[in-house]
C-alpha cells in the first residue's frame, strides 16, 4: 500500500524519529563545559546523566509507524495505532521540554551560560503533525470503503 498518502506519511514519520534518536537534541553550556542532550543521555566529556525513558519513547514512536504500515487490511487499528503514536510523540515532546526548561534545576549551583535546541527538537512536532494527517486519511479510506458496501 505505498501508494496510499497514509503510507507516505508514516514513512516519514518514521524517518523524522530515527533522525531525532540519531542526533542531538539540545545542547548547554555550563561552567566552560558543554553538555550534550540526546534521546538516552544528557552528557559531556566527564559526566553522563540517564534520560534512558525519553530514548524508549523515542524507539517505540520508531516502531509504532512501521508497524502501521503494514497494518493496510485493518483500518481500524491503524487508526488506533496513529492515537498510540500521537501519545507517545508527546510524551517526547514533554521530555524535551522538561529537559530544556528544567536544565536549572539539573546544573543546580552552576550558571547556564548558554542553551540552544537543536533541529532534532522540532522533529517530533514535525512527526505529530504528519501523524494526525496520516490517521485522517485512514480515517477517509475507512469512510469510503463503509459507503461502497452500504452500496452493495
Amino acid at each position: 500500500m505505498i501508494q496510499r498518502i497514509q503510507t507516505l506519511y508514516l514513512v516519514v514519520v518514521t524517518l523524522l524519529m530515527a533522525l531525532t534518536l540519531i542526533f542531538p537534541i539540545a545542547e548547554f553550556h555550563v561552567q566552560g563545559v558543554d553538555f550534550t542532550l540526546s534521546a538516552f543521555n544528557l552528557s559531556s566529556a566527564h559526566v553522563s546523566y540517564s534520560t534512558a525513558w525519553m530514548g524508549i519513547l523515542l524507539v517505540l514512536a520508531i516502531a509504532v509507524p512501521l508497524v502501521t504500515i503494514f497494518l493496510f487490511k485493518r483500518r481500524t487499528l491503524q487508526i488506533r495505532l496513529c492515537a498510540v503514536e500521537a501519545v507517545l510523540l508527546l510524551g517526547v515532546i514533554v521530555f524535551i521540554a522538561l529537559y530544556y526548561w528544567l536544565a536549572n534545576r539539573m546544573f543546580e549551583g552552576f550558571e547556564i551560560e548558554h542553551k540552544q535546541l537543536g533541529w532534532a527538537a522540532i522533529m517530533p512536532v514535525l512527526s505529530l503533525i504528519l501523524d494526525v494527517l496520516a490517521a485522517r486519511a485512514i480515517f477517509k479510506d475507512e469512510v469510503l470503503v463503509r459507503s461502497l458496501d452500504r452500496i452493495r
